[in-house]
């Protein structure tokens, strides 16, 4: 067994926060507070989220390389759900010359400055076998929320997502990581975490999903169980087809008939919370929108929980210690 250290942080574009939670000018190293913030975590495996990629806002910063070169990332990739700048009222500006979905890796760092773009990375120090990506649509409609450095509530219009899944090589073997952020419009956030777990039935398990689904409780872990479950039945119902069709064919053969097979119920179990603790907002936590879950490992292979108070975003990072 070895412990390694799975973190996920919400970076709100490495913006600095002040200990009340008001947002603090870009010193002149724009990157400089994200890099201490990332070194601190220490982690093995980093899930990112509300990433900028050479924003003026965040100083022309690539984040991802910035939280690579900081944690010391073998690998990484950072997926691009949108291009374009940010927009007071419309959300976003976009560039439609670039492709919806764009994943950017390690060989673009140090390149020409390129788009401004916006989205989910995944990093980390183990090998990885597999990279796969995708993108999620935005739900039609936005809803009001509360945004640092603006009193009262905003009227917010949802934006694509985007989810990033590598299988790593880990001490005892393959396993699946996933990174995303989810939309913050009930229902439609749901919605895409059921499609991960679709998305990812045929990598290696154990499985753990990273990031903010803007989510709370039992919710993510449910909707995660329900596909599973789902998958299963479908499997299930498809064996059945397949095994009834068999013995219709002994039946016509002269075989003698069987007692007719039952379809197992689906069972909704497995997924569980590797961390239960507050992360947002991080100078006084009071709810968890940012989660770590896992099926395949046992609940005696987690270790320490913990969400730093560190120097950007309104969300605390969450660090879990895992014996995988």
């Amino acid at each position: 067994m070895s412990n390694l250290r799975i973190a996920t942080f919400n970076l709100l574009h490495g913006q600095p926060l002040a200990a009340d939670g008001s947002p603090l000018p870009y010193p002149a190293g724009a990157g400089d507070p994200l890099h201490e913030a990332v070194a601190a975590l220490d982690a093995d495996v980093l899930a990112i989220q509300e990433v900028d990629r050479f924003q003026e806002r965040s100083g022309l910063t690539d984040q991802t390389a910035v939280a690579a070169k900081a944690m010391g990332a073998a690998d990484w990739r950072f997926a691009a759900a949108l291009h374009g700048r940010p927009a007071p009222v419309a959300g976003w500006l976009r560039d439609p010359s670039v492709p919806q979905l764009r994943v950017y890796g390690p060989e673009e760092v140090g390149s020409a400055v390129d788009q401004p773009s916006y989205g989910t990375a995944l990093l980390t120090r183990l090998p990885v076998r597999h990279w796969q990506a995708r993108r999620f649509a935005p739900a039609p409609f936005g809803l009001p929320l509360r945004v640092a450095g603006r009193r009262g509530l905003t009227p917010v219009p949802d934006e694509p997502r985007a989810a990033l899944a590598a299988v790593l090589e880990g001490p005892n073997g393959p396993f699946t990581v996933v990174a995303t952020h989810l939309s913050f419009v009930p229902g439609w956030n749901m919605a895409q975490l059921a499609g991960i777990r679709r998305w990812i039935a045929d990598l290696p398990r154990p499985y753990l999903v990273l990031g903010d689904f803007n989510l709370v409780g039992a919710v993510p872990r449910t909707v995660l169980g329900g596909a599973s479950a789902l998958d299963r039945s479908a499997r299930s119902r498809r064996q059945l087809r397949e095994l009834r069709a068999a013995r219709r064919a002994l039946g016509a053969a002269g075989e003698p008939r069987r007692r007719r097979a039952r379809e197992p119920r689906p069972r909704l179990q497995g997924w569980h919370d590797l961390a239960r603790t507050p992360t947002y907002p991080s100078h006084r936590p009071a709810v968890q929108f940012d989660h770590v879950l896992a099926v395949g490992v046992p609940h005696t292979a987690v270790g320490s929980v913990s969400a730093p108070r560190v120097g950007v975003s309104d969300h605390r990072p969450l660090v879990v210690e895992v014996d995988l």
